[in-house]
C-alpha cells in the first residue's frame, strides 16, 4: 500500500516540503535488505531505520518484514538530519494498515525518534511552520518542545507531541491533544529588554559614550582603540543596553535564523532582545561568516539586527576578517557549494577593539611605549584598510585617572536609560525617512542615492570635507561614511540639515586615517 506523509526540509532561513512516499510489500529475495530508502538522504536519514524500527517495536506495534521503499521527494534535493523520523514511522505503520491514513495528508510532521520512542527537539522549526501555513496544511504536529516556537505563526494549528505513542492515537483521531494557543502580537514586547549591564557603570569616558550613543543611533561600525584597561570591552558589552529594542518584524527574522541553528531555548518562543555574539579570535572563517559542507548560519548571522563584537581584532586571522568585507556592505551572506546556494541574512552592527600596538601603550600619557620602529604600522595593517573604511566610527580610548574611579557615591552621568531615549528619538527621524524603504531601518543602511538624496552640504561644509579628504587621503567609501555619520549627529541633535559641527564631529572619528597616525 502506497502512503504520502508531508515534512519539512530548511535551506538557508527557508524551507520547502518534502513528501515522504512509503510503499509497503513485494517479494523480498534471499540475502536482499527489505528497507530500502532513496531521495537523496544524508546519513543521518539513513541511520532512521534503526531509530525508527526500535521505536516502533517499543510502542508495542511491529515493523513489517515486507520489501518497504522510501522515498524522499523531490528526490534531487538533499536531505539533512533526523527531523524525517517521525513521518517516516508514520508513513511505515499506515502503509501496513496499523493505523489510519486518513489524517496524514492534513498536517505537515517532523521530529527525531528516540529508541524507546519519545521525541527529541528539531532545528528550524519556525520556518517549517511559516511554510506549512504557505502550503495550506491544517497543521503542524512536531516535538513538544518546539511547540511554541512553532506557534508564533498565525493561522496555523501546532500540536505538541511526547512521543510516537502520542503521534498514533492523535492519527487515529483518539487522542484529546488540542494546539498550542499563542498570540504573537500579544505577548511581544517590545519595550522588553534583556541586558543586565548599564553605561552608568562606566566611570569617566564621556567621549566615547557619546561615540557609542551616535553608533547606536545610526546603526554604525565602531571600532574602540585605547591601552590595556581603558576600558573598551567594558564599553562594548554595554551597547545592547541602549540599542532601540527589537520590533515585531526584526524579532520575527532574528528568531528563523536561531531556530535554523539550534540556538533557541526549549520554553524560548520569540527573541525580544537584540542578539549580542563575542566570538573568540581563534574562530575560522567559515564559523563566523558560515557555511561548511552542510551549511549553517556563522557567527555574524547569529548577530543579525543585534551587535558582533571583535574583541582585539588584529588577533584574528586576516583571512578570517577579509571574509567579513561583502556581507558588511550586501548585509547578507551567500553561501554557495556544487550543489546548493543558499542566503543568510547578516545586517549586524561590528563593534571592534584592539590596542594601539602590539606593547598597548602608544599615545599612553603616561607609560612608555617599547615597541620596535615599524611594529606599531604592522600591527595596524593587520587590519587591512578596505575594512577600516567599513567602520564608519574610530574611537580614540583613554585611560580613566583615579580620581574619576573613587568617586564611588557620586551618581554617574548617561545611565543606558537616558542614552537609550536620545536613540530613539534620533530612530524615530529615521523611520519616517525611510517609511516608504522596506528593510531599511537606520543611516548606516543607506545606499549611495539616498545618501545624496539625505545628506545634501551647504557651502562651507563642501569646502570643509573637500579639506579633509585631501589631508587625511581618504576613500569614496570613507567619505560616504562620513555623510552618513553627519546625517546621525544631525538627527541626535535634532536638526534637519548638516552644518559644519555635525561634519567636524563625523571626521574626528576617522583617527586610523589620519596621515602618520602610527608614526
Amino acid at each position: 500500500m502506497l502512503v504520502k506523509t508531508f515534512a519539512g526540509a530548511v535551506h538557508g532561513v527557508e524551507a520547502r516540503t518534502i513528501t515522504i512516499e512509503v510503499n509497503a510489500g513485494g517479494h523480498v529475495s534471499a540475502g536482499k535488505s527489505m528497507y530500502y530508502l532513496v531521495g537523496l538522504p544524508d546519513s543521518a536519514v539513513k541511520e532512521g531505520f534503526q531509530r525508527v524500527e526500535a521505536a516502533i517495536k517499543n510502542v508495542g506495534l511491529r515493523m513489517p518484514r515486507v520489501k518497504l521503499i522510501v522515498n524522499l521527494a523531490p528526490a534531487d534535493i538533499k536531505k539533512e538530519g533526523s527531523a524525517f523520523d517521525l513521518p517516516i514511522a508514520l508513513g511505515i505503520l499506515a502503509s501496513t494498515k496499523q493505523i489510519s491514513a486518513n489524517a496524514l495528508a492534513d498536517f505537515m510532521i517532523m521530529g527525531e525518534l528516540s529508541l524507546d520512542g519519545s521525541l527529541r527537539p528539531i532545528k528550524g522549526a519556525l520556518p517549517i511552520a511559516i511554510q506549512a501555513r504557505n502550503e495550506g496544511y491544517k497543521g503542524l504536529i512536531l516535538p513538544k518542545q518546539n511547540a511554541k516556537e512553532a506557534a508564533i505563526v498565525n493561522k496555523l494549528e501546532v500540536f505538541g507531541i511526547q512521543n510516537l505513542r502520542e503521534a498514533i492515537d492523535f492519527v487515529n483521531g483518539k487522542s484529546g491533544i488540542n494546539p498550542i494557543a499563542h498570540n504573537t502580537r500579544q505577548s511581544f514586547n517590545p519595550g522588553i529588554s534583556g541586558c543586565s549591564l548599564d553605561f552608568s557603570d562606566v566611570r569617566g569616558q564621556k567621549n566615547i559614550k557619546r561615540a557609542l550613543e551616535l553608533a547606536a543611533a545610526g546603526g554604525h561600525n565602531a571600532i574602540l582603540i585605547g591601552p590595556p584597561g581603558a576600558g573598551k570591552t567594558m564599553l562594548a558589552r554595554r551597547m545592547p543596553s541602549i540599542l532601540p529594542p527589537l520590533n515585531l518584524y526584526e524579532a520575527l527574522e532574528t528568531t528563523k535564523i536561531h531556530s535554523v541553528a539550534g540556538r533557541l531555548g526549549d520554553e524560548e518562543a520569540l527573541m525580544m532582545t537584540r542578539p549580542f555574539r563575542s566570538p573568540h579570535h581563534t574562530i575560522s572563517d567559515v564559523a563566523l561568516v558560515g557555511g561548511g559542507s552542510h551549511p549553517h548560519p556563522g557567527e555574524i548571522s547569529l548577530a543579525h539586527n543585534g551587535v558582533l563584537f571583535l574583541d582585539e581584532i588584529p588577533e584574528f586571522k586576516r583571512s578570517v576578517l577579509e571574509v567579513m568585507r561583502q556581507p558588511m556592505e550586501e548585509r547578507k551572506v551567500t553561501i554557495s557549494r556544487a550543489r546548493i546556494s543558499v542566503d543568510y541574512p547578516a545586517n549586524f552592527m561590528l563593534i571592534a577593539s584592539m590596542n594601539p600596538c602590539p606593547c598597548g601603550y602608544y599615545n599612553h600619557p603616561e607609560k612608555d611605549c617599547v615597541c620596535g620602529p615599524g611594529d606599531v604600522q604592522r600591527y595596524l595593517n593587520k587590519i587591512s584598510g578596505p575594512l577600516l573604511d567599513r567602520i564608519d566610527l574610530h574611537v580614540e580610548v583613554t585611560p580613566v585617572g583615579y580620581d574619576e574611579l573613587s568617586l564611588r557615591n557620586v551618581p554617574c552621568s548617561g545611565t543606558s536609560k537616558e542614552i537609550t531615549e536620545r536613540v530613539m528619538r534620533a530612530r524615530k527621524v529615521q523611520n519616517r525617512r525611510f517609511k516608504k524603504y522596506p528593510g531599511l531601518f537606520c543611516n548606516a543602511q543607506m545606499n549611495n542615492g539616498l545618501v545624496r538624496d539625505h545628506c545634501r552640504l551647504g557651502d562651507a561644509e563642501s569646502i570643509l570635507l573637500r579639506k579633509a579628504m585631501e589631508k587625511l587621503q581618504l576613500s569614496a567609501r570613507a567619505y560616504d561614511r562620513i555623510l552618513k555619520v553627519s546625517r546621525t549627529i544631525a538627527d541626535v541633535e535634532g536638526e534637519d540639515h548638516i552644518n559644519t559641527f555635525h561634519l567636524s564631529e563625523a571626521i574626528q572619528y576617522r583617527s586610523l586615517d589620519r596621515e602618520n597616525w602610527a608614526g
